[in-house]
Order: C-alpha cells, then sequence, then structure tokens
C-alpha cells in the first residue's frame, strides 16, 4: 500500500522557518483514505506529529487532543496525527481511545524528514507541532527530538489562533 506521494518530488530534510511554503504530500488515513495538504489550502491546518500509537506520552497527547476537541474545532483548523505507525495501527488507536482526529500513516517517514521531525528513536518521527496557515506558509513549527513531554494543547491553539491573523 503507497503511503506517500512528496507533490514536489523533492526528498531530503529541511529546517522549517515560519513563513516557508509548507512541503505538500499525501498520505493515508486510518481508514486508507488519501489525505491531501493541498486540498485544504484556504484553510489553517495542524500536523500533529508522534512518534507512536499505543505509547504513554503519545496515548496521553492524543488523548488530551481528544478532550480539548471543542476547542480545537472552534478554531476552524484541519488538525491530523501524523506518526510512522501503519493505517492499521491507526485505525485501532483511534477506535481503542475515540480520537476525533485523523491519523495519518508515514510509513517510510519522508513527511517527517521533510517537516525536520528527526527523533533519536530509529524509524520514527520527532514529537512536533507545524501550523500551516490558509496561504500555505508555515506559521509555526516545534520540534522535540527527545520526545519525553506532550505539546501544550493551550500552546497550539494559541498558535492556531495566531496563524488565523497573519
Amino acid at each position: 500500500m503507497r503511503s506517500l506521494r512528496l507533490q514536489d518530488g523533492q526528498m531530503g530534510t529541511e529546517n522549517m522557518n515560519r513563513g516557508d511554503m509548507a512541503p505538500d504530500f499525501t498520505l493515508n488515513d486510518g481508514d486508507g483514505n488519501d489525505w491531501t495538504l493541498s486540498n485544504y489550502k484556504g484553510h489553517t491546518v495542524v500536523l500533529l506529529f508522534y512518534p507512536g500509537d499505543n505509547t504513554p506520552v503519545c496515548t496521553k497527547q492524543l488523548c488530551s487532543v481528544r478532550d480539548h476537541w471543542s476547542e480545537y474545532q472552534a478554531t476552524g483548523a484541519e488538525v491530523v496525527g501524523i506518526s510512522t505507525d501503519t493505517v492499521e495501527s491507526h485505525k485501532g488507536f483511534a477506535q481503542k481511545n475515540e480520537l476525533p482526529l485523523r491519523l495519518l500513516s508515514d510509513a517510510d517517514r519522508k513527511v517527517s524528514e521533510k517537516y525536520d521531525m528527526k527523533s533519536w528513536l530509529p524509524g520514527r518521527s520527532a514529537r512536533g507541532v507545524v501550523v500551516i496557515d490558509k496561504d500555505g506558509k508555515i506559521a509555526y513549527s516545534k520540534v522535540e527530538a527527545v520526545s519525553l513531554f506532550k505539546p501544550s494543547d493551550s500552546d497550539v491553539l494559541a498558535a492556531i489562533r495566531k496563524a488565523e491573523v497573519i
């Protein structure tokens, strides 16, 4: 099953800076459907990178997003989780934890690498947050290479609100 198709054809890592155009990509969600970033141009998009399904900190992180989901929805942003786990793993993880957000499979780590989400865990993505504004530009990017702490929902929500007014 195909899990990634970079739209610009470029590979490799690069540092994400505020104002840079977000690299386009297509990944499969937990139902096996394609999700393409460029389909959301005109909307704020939040990419929540995390190391893995069914791990303590990642579960806590995504359950916290679930518990604050009405606040995320109120921003109007499209919020997705991205890890290197399989489509099947995402489906089970989302069902088990009643997660309302779409989880995308970056099994070959190409999107994680493109967004500079380098982890000290082999084969995994770092924990990180990227907020993309309505024009498709990076409005916020934070990477935690040592992924021991989950991002604060209040910090992520503040970054979304700031992107809305840029």
